[in-house]
């Protein structure tokens, strides 16, 4: 395939990928393009943004998560014609940190490099030059010799402070080779609100994430050559790939579809948009309800919790003693359930004191400690989605901690033999963010077990 794209990395953390990357994408489709979105890594925050500029779903790319294997064939899913919206003509992938930064010890694996050679694309370098001069040109040749595999096609210089500012920055780089595709200014605009893991989802702030992308697409159109950054993505050679498809990654039963819950609305936006993909090829009809003031909806079979913000809108989610009271009774009656971060939060009896369903026997509190980073995992008994011994590998983010009667049923075991989340006979639940492209068999079961307790199958 032959898809005009381009990476969208940086020296390092904080130099503005997101706003930048962003600002691309929604002036790009103001352009008349249509533009597919992509973030490099497990993060759930960006591709929201990603989602408003581009006006279909942001997509993870992630070597850790889903398997390398697998990245450059998400990326031609992503690409694909999505309900009334046709192919996407261009992409544009935001990088994670630094661009060789990778997970610690592996010499740059899932780092935006990596991901930008699986993919065969072009790199644009954004610079925060908001505190140098020259010295940016040092910096830019710098990233284009380490790693001459890498094809460094222009840089954007952010943060730039004044004509006679801009004017140093671009001699410093002219000696490069790279061609400079923009110029921004700061602009308070794009200031959006933060809290304790990064930016505010865009599904909690919808106005105001509005306002952001719009004021990214200004600062973008005009600061930057989009004619020249259009023909740097046209750079990019044929990818040979064959599109990701979670139809051939299940087998769905041919009667009659049960319906899975999933939660959404502002607290639970922590998902990836395969997750429900993979649920429907697997022949359930899949039914996203907001805990905050929904019940569930009709016909629930099961339930799937995943991430987001619960410790924010405790007082709120409490307050729901409806759904709170069905979720408790229906997983007494055997609803199959699976519960990822804010998930497991909602399912204990309690969360900051505000009571939650109080499925588990735990209770949850917010800490000053945040526990980040991919987990090797090995499944600690079996269940109707994991069989003893199952090896995974996931992700955690948060800062609330979770207090457990007994371990006597652990969802997971860790490196070091520390044990993660809790078990039920049909309830899995547990920090762990999962890719389900790497494990499709759960979904599966996740239906499955839907159609056995619907009484669909014996």
């Amino acid at each position: 395939m032959l898809i005009p794209r381009i990476v969208v990395a940086a020296p390092a953390s904080g130099a503005g990928k997101t706003t930048v990357a962003v600002g691309l994408m929604a002036a790009l489709r103001r352009s008349g393009h249509t533009v597919a979105g992509f973030k490099v890594g497990p993060d759930y925050i960006d591709p929201g943004f990603h989602a408003v500029a581009t006006g279909r779903p942001g997509r993870n790319l992630d070597p850790m998560l889903s398997g390398e294997e697998r990245v450059a064939p998400l990326f031609a899913h992503g690409l694909a014609a999505y309900g009334s919206a046709p192919a996407a003509d261009i992409a544009v992938v935001e990088g994670v940190m630094g661009l060789y930064d990778g997970a610690l010890g592996t010499e740059g694996f899932a780092s935006t490099a990596h991901v930008a050679k699986l993919l065969q694309a072009p790199v644009v370098l954004v610079v925060d030059a908001s505190a140098a001069g020259r010295s940016v040109g040092a910096v830019v040749q710098g990233f284009v010799a380490f790693d001459t595999e890498m094809r460094i096609v222009g840089v954007i210089l952010n943060k730039v402070g004044s004509d006679r500012h801009e004017a140093e920055v671009r001699a410093g780089v002219a000696p490069t080779g790279v061609p400079v595709l923009g110029v921004l200014r700061r602009d308070p605009r794009l200031t959006v609100p933060s809290r304790h893991l990064g930016l505010v989802p865009a599904d909690e702030q919808r106005a105001q994430a509005s306002t952001a992308v719009d004021a990214a697409a200004e600062l973008v159109k005009a600061g930057v050559d989009l004619e020249a950054f259009v023909a740097a993505a046209r750079s990019a050679v044929d990818l040979d790939v064959e599109a990701w498809d979670p139809a051939a990654e299940v087998t769905p039963a041919e009667e009659r579809r049960p319906v899975i819950a999933v939660a959404g609305g502002p607290v639970f936006s922590f998902r990836y948009a395969e997750t429900a993909e993979l649920l429907t090829a697997a022949g359930a009809d899949v039914a996203t309800f907001d805990p905050l003031q929904d019940s569930l909806p009709e016909a629930t079979a099961a339930l799937y919790l995943g991430g987001g913000f619960p410790e924010m809108h405790a007082e709120a989610l409490s307050s729901n003693t409806r759904l709170r009271k069905q979720v408790a009774d229906a997983v007494a009656g055997g609803l199959p359930v699976i519960a990822e971060c804010a998930g497991l939060l909602y399912l204990c009896r309690e969360l900051d004191g505000h009571p939650m369903t109080g499925v588990l026997p735990a209770t949850a509190r917010m800490t000053d400690k945040l526990t980040l980073g991919y987990r090797t995992a090995v499944a600690a008994s079996t269940t109707a989605f994991f069989d003893e011994g199952r090896r995974v590998r996931g992700h955690e983010f948060h800062r609330t901690a979770v207090e457990y009667d007994s371990d006597d049923s652990p969802a997971w075991y860790l490196p070091g033999g520390v044990l993660e989340g809790i078990t039920r006979p049909s309830v899995h639940a547990s920090y762990l963010h999962l890719h389900w492209t790497a494990t499709p068999d759960v979904p599966a079961r996740l239906v499955a077990a839907a159609r056995i307790h619907a009484g669909l199958e014996k």
